[in-house]
């Protein structure tokens, strides 16, 4: 676990660097905006590769989106909104929060109770937003 901590610490520094005064002009002239028609892209590779079944594309192509979704947390996070820190935070508290039956030992008898467990979790989540 420390190995893949390391790396991807590595990597996030790696795009901070990117975004840097002395990084890439194109990295650094990336907005929100700018990069939402590289991530449907980049997504629409991704969709290809799975249906490829390739795992060497597969891996190349989870990289392209997920240096995409980084850079687009880097810039977030140079305005303060967020830190990729929060989006990894925030999805793993609500990945526990809608798996009670792995992490608070409830017990389901198929998965139509999963699914109406699921729903009804993302459902109380919306009425608190």
């Amino acid at each position: 676990m420390n190995t893949c901590k390391n790396t991807f610490f590595s990597f996030c520094q790696t795009i901070a660097k990117l975004r840097s005064d002395d990084g890439c002009p194109w990295d650094r002239k990336q907005t929100t905006t700018s990069l939402k028609k590289y991530i449907a892209e980049e997504c629409a590779e991704l969709l290809e590769a799975i249906d490829e079944n390739d795992p060497i594309h597969l891996c190349e192509e989870i990289g392209d989106v997920l240096f995409l979704l980084v850079l687009l947390s880097e810039i977030q996070s140079e305005s303060a909104h967020f830190t990729i820190e929060d989006v990894i935070s925030g999805i793993n508290a609500k990945m526990i929060r809608r798996h009670p039956h792995v992490f608070a030992g409830t017990e389901l008898k198929n998965e139509i109770d999963l699914n109406k467990q699921w729903e009804k979790i993302k459902s109380m989540e919306k009425k608190k937003k």
